[in-house]
């Protein structure tokens, strides 16, 4: 059964221990899940499009988000941040509306749009009262198909955002992410910022907006997630409403498949601070990969559980290091990444770096405990229903599983696979995933970390 409420029921079926299955029965006592929000049904439009729809009438609202394939990776080299201007200029002004006319009917109805680009894709998001869904479905198409772009609406946006260039100019962690980007993807779409540059943005004007969105804004690599006061017929007839009068494909530029490069090298970019962050990353695995889940389960050990992850223990609570550290599987649409956060006390940041090594090393060579795996294992399922608390998330995590391809009963699946995870699944996918190098990019005026080149590679890459 296609169906959120057999996910709860599973909680107590997988022997959880009682912290976890509270950690379910809290989900289900939010009042911004209701009890009828639970089936999901694919729909297709009588043109075409597809969806997946969850119905709930306790509440009189709509909410969908939406996605096309392209994000930041379609931005031309000497245009980067093209996206992200696109997706901020969006609600500035669409068909006969200019900006500040779409704004006041927005407002005046309390219908919430958003747009973003990441580095695949590009989303979108809707919010609205039921009463004021036919307007709200309007404005959206207007904001995809007729988008003005209008040169004062432009310019400030521009304005806008080399603003916040500026300010993330100075910032630690941006200036760590930047420098890992270049660094592990060179002369590859994933290497440039996606919010452009001061000489990118600076570059882009009304007619790149317009072809941005006639490249990318297309129905063969869009996926939708609707959830909220509205019936199958009706959700039908809106997609075609919104979506149907976009190009049936798009035109993307190809994208290659690439690995992160620079992997065993440790870069030090210099700034006056008395705290230094470290970003590293290195080679992860795909999301429809065999040992995914695997991997994941680990990766929660590690560090991506938080207060719990030997990670943190091991550098904030036992040496007092950092505030806080963190690791994730981040799979691309082009590569598959591992990658990892910490901010340390800058004369001892050697230290932490040299820790947070060994102790990826560590896992990579004995992988977890059987405990450690079955703690994780009822943490992650016992916490999956929180994913869905409200009509946004249940949306947003529909329309993430579209984009991975994973079927539209991954949901009932998902806490199953996690627990079928056996600790010999989890050393395998600790050794595969773990075992590779880091690239790692420190910035500050870090105590005890000396920059170091890459191995050189042998034989064909």
């Amino acid at each position: 059964m296609r169906n959120l409420q057999s996910l709860f029921a599973r909680l107590r079926a997988a022997r959880l221990t009682p912290f976890a299955v509270a950690l379910g029965a809290f989900a289900l006592l939010l009042p911004a899940v209701p009890a009828q929000a639970t089936k999901i049904d694919r729909i297709v439009s009588p043109g075409g499009i597809e969806a997946w729809l969850v119905r709930d009438t306790t509440v009189p609202l709509v909410a969908m988000q939406f996605a096309f394939t392209g994000g930041s990776s379609q931005d031309p080299a000497d245009k980067s941040g093209l996206a992200n201007m696109t997706s901020s200029l969006l609600d500035e002004g669409a068909g006969d509306l200019d900006a500040a006319a779409f704004q006041e009917r927005m407002e005046r109805r309390a219908i919430e749009m958003r747009f973003s680009a990441d580095r695949d894709h590009f989303r979108g998001s809707l919010r609205t009262l039921r009463e004021n869904s036919d307007e709200a479905f309007d404005l959206l198409r207007l904001a995809l198909t007729a988008p003005r772009f209008d040169k004062p609406a432009v310019d400030r946006i521009r304005t806008q955002i080399s603003a916040q260039l500026r300010r993330e100019s100075t910032d630690p962690g941006e200036i760590a992410s930047v420098a890992w980007w270049r660094a592990a993807f060179p002369n590859h779409p994933y290497g440039r910022e996606p919010k452009g540059t001061q000489e990118t943005i600076s570059a882009i004007g009304p007619d790149d907006l317009r072809g941005y969105a006639g490249r990318v804004f297309a129905r063969d690599t869009l996926k939708v997630a609707i959830v909220g006061d509205i019936d199958a017929q009706a959700a039908a007839a809106m997609l075609d409403r919104v979506f149907g009068k976009l190009p049936a494909k798009a035109n993307l530029t190809p994208v290659p498949n690439v690995s992160p490069a620079g992997l065993g090298s440790v870069s030090v970019v210099t700034l006056d601070t008395p705290q230094a962050v470290v970003m590293l990353g290195g080679k992860g695995l795909a999301r429809k990969a065999p040992d995914f889940i695997p991997a994941f389960v680990v990766n929660h050990i590690l560090g991506g559980g938080s207060f719990t992850s030997r990670l943190y223990q091991e550098v904030r609570e036992k040496r007092g290091l950092a505030y806080g550290v963190s690791t994730y599987l981040y799979p691309l649409d082009h590569a598959a990444l591992f990658m990892g956060w910490t901010q340390v006390r800058a004369d001892r940041a050697g230290e932490s770096v040299s820790l947070i090594e060994k102790e990826i090393r560590r896992i990579a060579e004995e992988g977890p405990t059987a405990d450690e795996l079955q703690r994780a294992k009822e943490f992650l399922a016992g916490s999956f229903a929180l994913r869905f608390d409200t009509s946004t998330k249940i949306a947003g995590q529909l329309v993430q599983i579209q984009l991975d391809d994973l079927g539209i009963d991954y949901i009932n699946k998902r806490n199953d696979l996690i627990m079928a995870v056996t600790l010999e699944d989890a050393k395998q996918a600790a050794k595969q995933v773990f075992s590779g190098g880091l690239s790692i990019t420190v910035v500050g005026r870090p105590v005890g970390v000396t920059p170091t080149a890459a191995p050189a590679r042998s034989g064909p890459g």
